[in-house]
């Protein structure tokens, strides 16, 4: 390969890195960059005839390489719809990207070299074909490094997290973790004092940060939200976590798609109790259930339900009162308040031996998540429903029901649909706007991730009509041209720019 040919591989795969490293960033750096390059030159017919062109060209490269110059054309240009700078995030020059960034490089540089010295433009067309490839490998590479860097910090949350004195309570769950965090907060608030991990910071080295940056001297509960892609990462956590209360919120098909079954998604998430002295467990779905009559040979299991299952604490979805042991302990307002999460930070209050007589008032005050079903009047008017974070089946059908009793005109759903569900991904999203276009009057869909299944269930549905839009943003404009008081929108889930 020629020094010319040589100088476009490299200058093309510069190019093109803008793109993927972005990508790898948006997915917590775990190598996964080369499913999304798969997803978008699938995503539509030119970027497929685009994806045989780059092969093709790359076979041809065999018989001279001239044709390297079209591969190089091909993954600059493409994926069409996939720009090479962001549109809801910019990349982020952290010092793992740019350790990334080097890897890649030298992988590029590397193949490049052997390329020039054979005389084989073959091997730099490759390069161009799968470079989203070499990004995994660099991620792979860099990853373990990067964990024993990352290790001072989890060592000095440790030794913080021993020296305060703090109870923990530890909080996982398919979905709810956040909002159920955020209640538990607020209902301890006045009998101790409280840090819970801000936002989503639910990982490694989110928790270390913290426990590093938040919690005080005299903090009395810590409550730290526990999130995970695989077996093994809660017990990590838990290792310099260790919890005296647990709480298992909700099985769902959320990471489906990485975990490949719900008894996997089960036993990943009851890792939380391999440590802890008590656990709290919603045991409305028979495998939490399961899990619960296991555990509850080990340690204290207090129960919860609101499907009228036998348990400690049970809450009432239509009337939103919580009862323990039977008794009423207050009651929130269904329509805004998650009652099975409300329920489990109840459970959490009584593992942890505080009152719980009295809590009406804090009960009723209970906050509301940001982006979780909440409503707004919009400037023009019309009812904004943002449940725009981590959609899943369920917290769908409820964001739906919230929507079926809002305002009087019309009614719209904007989403791209739900994503890493794996096998049910098809048929939870086809689910999803089939009962979209029972409530709506209008269903934007946003992208084509999921389009062909939302525009099957609303079809289904019938009555609906469908719109179909690039990105979000266009989306939002056409809504706010349409409606007016007295209608009503539901924007649910909110895919990044990564996804097609």
């Amino acid at each position: 390969m020629s020094a010319l040919l040589a100088a476009i591989v490299v200058v093309a795969s510069g190019l093109q890195s803008l793109r993927w490293l972005r990508v790898a960033q948006r997915e917590h750096y775990l190598p996964s960059v080369g499913v999304f390059a798969a997803r978008w030159w699938r995503s539509t017919g030119l970027n497929q005839l685009l994806a045989v062109t780059a092969t093709l060209a790359t076979l041809g490269s065999l018989a001279s390489g001239v044709f390297v110059l079209g591969v190089a054309a091909v993954v600059v240009a493409g994926p069409v719809g996939m720009p090479l700078t962001g549109r809801t995030s910019d990349l982020a020059w952290t010092t793992r990207m740019r350790a990334t960034t080097v890897i890649t490089a030298a992988l590029v540089l590397g193949l490049v070299v052997v390329a020039m010295f054979a005389g084989f433009p073959f091997l730099g067309a490759v390069v161009l074909l799968v470079f989203p490839w070499l990004v995994d490998l660099a991620l792979r590479i860099w990853n373990p490094i990067q964990r024993r860097i990352d290790q001072r910090w989890v060592d000095q949350a440790k030794a913080g997290l021993d020296r305060s004195g703090a109870r923990v309570v530890a909080i996982t769950g398919s979905y709810g973790k956040t909002t159920t965090k955020g209640y538990l907060a607020h209902l301890l608030a006045v009998q101790t004092t409280v840090t819970a991990s801000p936002a989503s910071f639910n990982n490694r080295m989110g928790l270390a940060r913290a426990v590093n940056e938040h919690l005080g001297s005299g903090t009395g509960v810590f409550i730290a939200e526990m999130g995970t892609y695989g077996p093994g990462e809660i017990r990590e956590l838990c290792s310099w976590i260790p919890p005296e209360v647990a709480v298992l919120t909700a099985l769902g098909p959320v990471h489906l798609e990485r975990m490949k079954t719900l008894e996997n998604i089960a036993e990943a998430k009851r890792e939380i109790f391999e440590r802890t002295e008590i656990g709290v467990i919603l045991v409305d779905d028979p495998r939490l259930a399961r899990v619960a009559a296991e555990e509850a040979s080990r340690r204290r299991m207090i129960t919860v339900s609101v499907a009228g299952e036998p348990a400690d604490v049970t809450g009432d979805p239509v009337t939103g009162e919580i009862s323990v042991g039977g008794r009423a302990v207050g009651s929130v307002d269904p329509e805004v308040i998650q009652v099975g999460n409300a329920a489990c930070a109840v459970g959490a209050l009584m593992a942890l031996d505080f009152a719980t007589d009295g809590l009406d008032e804090r009960l009723s005050t209970l906050p509301t998540p940001p982006h979780r079903q909440v409503a707004a009047r919009s400037e023009r008017g019309f009812v904004v429903i943002d449940d725009t974070f981590n959609s899943n089946p369920a917290g769908a059908a409820r964001a739906l029901d919230l929507l079926a009793g809002t305002g009087e005109g019309r009614k719209v759903v904007v989403t791209p649909g739900m994503v890493e569900l794996g096998p049910m991904q098809e048929e939870a999203n086809t689910e999803f706007a089939r009962r979209a276009g029972t409530v709506a009057t209008d269903v934007a869909i946003v992208g084509r991730t999921n389009r062909a299944a939302l525009g099957a269930g609303v079809e289904a549905a019938g009555g609906a009509s469908v719109h179909f839009f690039a990105t979000r943003d266009d989306a939002v404009a056409w809504v706010r041209d349409q409606l007016g008081p007295g209608d009503a929108v539901l924007y649910e889930n909110d895919l990044p720019d990564h996804y097609p």
